[in-house]
């Protein structure tokens, strides 16, 4: 089995059209969303989607919405709801149309000036009563305004223990921005502070029980990876100086989180192979997404990562099925094929 942990919901025309509609009319037009997106449309929508997995033999696909679409620094914290559970109950109904094939995980209504409990509602929404298996976590949602602090800071806890108890991973995953990037470069420098920020802070040794999944295979941080472990010896050096307790080599930290394999370029996968191991990594290709490209030396598109992973000499038989299966049936707990 071929497991797609990092996919999200195809896009609908109607859908957008709403998501113009609540940040143009303040209210206005009410928020009942039944009506919103019909059968004719989720049936297409999740057709077109089964055609690509089946086009690269992939059996199951795990949606959330487009991320960089969710609007959460949105003043009125009534849209980012109301577009956030609608966005669910289209994911929900696509799974419900082929069960074998998706399973939902969850945007959660992040509005950048409340505190994280106010997500918790739709929290509860979309695991208890939708059947969703994870959530989608946007570390900036002030979206570049410095409005949110980083992940390591207390502010973000009372969601850490949220998951723990539902036993619910989060998916990692920058949204939309405010500023001099586009959005898609703004996926990488977030995914890469999301790593850092949690390091420094040793959010893990709180809450070792805790499910980070972070996207782009960790954003510049494998790459950039020798920095951050000479930072963590210097400090560790200049806390033994003063008999304090020391952190845990950068590399120790970095497997404490998993990683998905949405990178479209071998040396890439074979670089985040090496440093956290393939028992950290799940396959993931946000297919369709910034990789539906079509590769001018292969003639292959570039989202189509499994053949990648495949002729990775490093990888035993035992690896792979790892990467392509197991770790997610192991992550997402929750999940029942």
């Amino acid at each position: 089995m071929i497991i797609d942990a990092h996919a999200h919901l195809m896009p609908m025309s109607e859908l957008f059209s709403y998501r113009s509609m609540l940040q143009t009319s303040n209210g206005h037009q009410g928020y009942e969303t039944a009506h919103v997106i019909s059968d004719e449309l989720i049936a297409k929508s999740a057709k077109r989607n089964v055609e690509l997995m089946d086009q690269v033999g992939t059996d199951f696909q795990f949606l959330s919405p487009r991320p960089f679409m969710l609007m959460h620094s949105n003043p009125n914290v009534r849209d980012v709801v109301a577009w956030a559970r609608l966005n669910n109950d289209c994911i929900a109904r696509t799974a419900k149309l082929y069960p074998n094939r998706f399973r939902g995980v969850a945007a959660l209504p992040q509005a950048a000036k409340e505190p994280l409990a106010f997500c918790f509602e739709e929290l509860d929404r979309a695991i208890d009563d939708l059947g969703f298996i994870g959530v989608l976590l946007n570390p900036d949602p002030g979206e570049g305004t410095g409005v949110v602090p980083p992940l390591g800071d207390p502010y973000w806890y009372p969601l850490w223990e949220k998951l723990i108890e539902m036993d619910v991973p989060a998916l990692v995953h920058a949204a939309g921005c405010c500023g001099r990037e586009t959005y898609d470069e703004h996926f990488a420098t977030e995914e890469s502070l999301a790593i850092t920020s949690i390091a420094r802070e040793r959010v893990f040794e709180r809450y070792p029980q805790l499910k980070l999944i972070i996207s782009h295979g960790g954003g510049a941080i494998p790459y950039q990876f020798g920095r951050w472990k000479a930072f963590g010896l210097r400090r560790n050096q200049n806390y033994e100086k003063h008999g304090l307790p020391t952190y845990e080599p950068f590399e120790d930290t970095l497997k404490r989180f998993y990683f998905d394999t949405c990178l479209h370029y071998k040396p890439s996968l074979e670089l985040l192979f090496n440093l956290v191991g393939p028992d950290r990594c799940l396959f993931g290709t946000e297919r369709p997404g910034s990789g539906s490209a079509t590769d001018p030396e292969t003639d292959q598109q570039m989202d189509d990562i499994a053949p990648i992973i495949n002729s990775v000499a490093s990888l035993t038989e035992a690896d792979k099925r790892m990467i392509l299966e197991e770790n997610a049936k192991s992550v997402f707990s929750r999940f029942q094929p």
